[in-house]
């Protein structure tokens, strides 16, 4: 098994991000073989490694890839609706989302605390996420809809604890109901507006 007959680089490269995207949410960072990747995706090990230089370096692409990311599709879609009302639209969807999006992440963090390899990309993608939303909030503060005396970073942190723990404490493990969820995060977005 090589490369696939018809098939270009970048679809070869599309096909092993989905095998291992799926491969690490179902079976974890250390439960997955990459060869069992690059035969899920239908190439060769060689091939796998022509794209990705390890397994730590193709879970860090996943989930650059297919990570969360509703809050960015939100504000494409919405680009004149204020940060905030974003961010408490997300933050409402949070205790019920069950997308295996949510299952790799959690894979990665998990394995980033064991193995430097994976800890080292994995710093820079949450660094990352973390710098594009403190300047989300950066430009909330500049429109007057954010405390400017507030960190971005602190704020960016802690929207980050969230999604990243609602990942971890599924619906199935313990549920709340969504209207008291709405209206704690709703006084919590209103106690981070600029003062009067």
């Amino acid at each position: 098994m090589g490369r696939i007959a018809g098939v270009t680089a970048a679809e070869t490269r599309e096909r092993l991000l989905r095998a291992a995207a799926d491969a690490f949410a179902e079976r974890g960072y250390d439960g997955t073989r990459v060869a069992d990747i690059a035969a899920s995706a239908g190439v060769s090990n060689g091939a796998l490694y022509a794209h990705f230089g390890s397994k730590a370096d193709l879970l860090v692409a996943a989930l650059r890839a297919y990570g969360p990311r509703m809050l960015a599709e939100m504000l494409t879609a919405e680009p004149d609706r204020s940060i905030t009302d974003l961010l408490l639209i997300v933050g409402s969807r949070l205790p019920d989302r069950k997308e295996a999006e949510g299952y790799l992440i959690v894979e990665a963090l998990v394995a980033a605390r064991r193995d430097e390899e994976l800890a080292r990309p994995m710093r820079g993608y949450i660094g990352g996420r973390a710098d594009w939303l403190a300047g989300l909030v950066e430009a909330a503060q500049h429109a007057g809809e954010i405390d400017a005396g507030l960190s971005p970073e602190a704020l960016a942190h802690f929207c980050l604890l969230l999604a990243l723990g609602s990942a971890l404490v599924s619906p199935d493990l313990h549920h709340v109901d969504s209207r008291e969820w709405t209206e704690l995060l709703t006084r919590v977005v209103t106690a981070l507006g600029a003062p009067p």
